[in-house]
């Protein structure tokens, strides 16, 4: 008998329960520990953050989804993992040994690393949880009693930006909903080195169709931008030339701003030698699993992988749903391979494909494979994106309240378009 363990239930950790159950042997038993009761539709938060979404709308309870495909859960944070015991230390005190261990944990978020930054203690709003978009949408009803400048975009170091982008847009079709936008100017400050880099070197047009949106929505941006510090109702921003220089200096007003902030490894796993880099996220080979702890495997945001490319102001390589589902499927694979005494083979293809939603509108990507040169590079926009985000919100949470893993026709599809799950 194996007890695999599922550390985080978010994009990576309850589609990572649903595969593996698939892949158990009859006397194997899976258990998921989240410091969270309940599953977020992380995708759905800049909606929330003005208010077309409840919290009710895209959370779902997890003990009954998993109880009924007889998976333990426990709600409880992890304080420390270690790999030598093959156990955790949870938060309560609780020690759960594991087999097998798959970290999926997400990020830890690095407000503290800037001055000012963030909703706790800071002048800066979120949207990368359910409690922080739910949080912003209780100041964005105040800002729209009372509109003013807003300041929107991702910090130095920060490595998931189309968010940003979806959230500007989304205020701005919101605000002229509200018939507010002509008292709203808006300012998009960015580490990428150009509107749209995306950490990915741009895909397609990106760059092109991205610039062009926000010219029509008379949103300015600053690239390549350091946020130096944020004071109540200002933001200080340093632009850095290629050499490292500070090139400009800007005080930007707000009334309201939102700013992803970098990510790191969560405090439980940082430090420990061979299983984390110096930012504390998971290192992985091409099997995801841990080359020095290899019972160890690791899926999503929290793994390591080296950044594109040298920028100006360090940028961040994003892990987008349909990657992470290729390193799900990989890593039940790999492990169900394993449990029957066979090497791990299965390698994650890492395609980048992204549905950003403008409220109205909206552009999608497809990067295969994520980092260039790739085979496939291309893009698109139109309102068939807003509506296709709807649809996938939908899909997913429907497929999590039923605890189900991709359907074969779902499979199907993704293999036509080029999003395969496994190379």
């Amino acid at each position: 008998m194996a007890e695999i363990v599922i550390l985080g239930a978010g994009i990576g950790g309850v589609p990572m329960a649903f595969d593996m159950k698939a892949e158990l042997r009859k006397e194997d038993h899976i258990t998921v520990v989240s410091n969270n009761s309940y599953f977020q539709f992380t995708p759905s938060n800049p909606w929330a953050a003005v208010g077309w979404r409840k919290k009710s709308d895209i959370t779902i309870e997890l003990e009954p989804v998993f109880k009924k495909l007889g998976i333990g859960f426990i709600a409880d944070g992890c304080a420390k993992v270690v790999p030598e015991d093959n156990k955790l230390i949870l938060a309560s005190g609780r020690e759960v040994k594991y087999d097998y261990l798959i970290i999926a944990t997400g990020p830890e978020l690095a407000f503290d690393e800037i001055e000012g930054l963030g909703p706790q203690g800071g002048h800066t709003q979120s949207i990368c949880t359910i409690d922080h978009a739910t949080d912003a949408n209780a100041e964005w009803e105040n800002f729209c009693a009372d509109p003013g400048p807003i300041v929107v975009g991702a910090v130095q170091g920060a490595s998931c930006y189309g968010p940003a982008y979806e959230y500007a847009m989304i205020m701005d079709t919101e605000l002229r909903r509200r018939k507010i936008r002509d008292k709203v100017p808006m300012t998009f400050v960015t580490a990428e080195p150009y509107v749209g880099h995306l950490g990915l070197g741009g895909v397609g047009d990106t760059k092109g169709m991205l610039e062009s949106e926000m010219r029509d929505r008379h949103i300015k941006w600053i690239t390549s931008a350091k946020v130096a510090k944020v004071e109540a109702g200002k933001m200080h921003v340093q632009e850095i030339a290629s050499g490292g220089a500070v090139s400009a200096e800007h005080e930007l007003p707000f009334k309201y701003s939102m700013m992803l902030p970098a990510f790191r490894g969560i405090p439980a796993v940082r430090g420990i030698e061979g299983l984390v880099n110096p930012r504390g996220f998971i290192i992985v080979d091409k099997h995801q699993r841990n080359p020095k702890f290899q019972n160890i495997y690791s899926v999503g945001v929290c793994i390591a992988i080296a950044p594109l490319e040298a920028t100006p102001v360090p940028v961040g390589v994003p892990k987008t749903g349909y990657m992470i589902e290729s390193m799900v499927a990989a890593t039940a694979k790999n492990i169900g391979d394993e449990l029957r005494g066979k090497e791990p083979s299965e390698v994650p293809t890492w395609n980048a494909f992204c549905l950003a939603d403008f409220g109205d509108s909206g552009v999608a990507f497809l990067a295969q494979p994520q980092n260039p040169p790739r085979n496939k590079n291309w893009s698109s926009e139109g309102k068939w994106v807003h509506w296709a985000k709807v649809a996938f919100e939908k899909y997913f949470l429907r497929k999590v309240r039923k605890g189900q893993s991709e359907p074969y026709w779902e499979k199907v599809i993704m293999g036509m378009t080029g999003v395969t799950r496994l190379k």
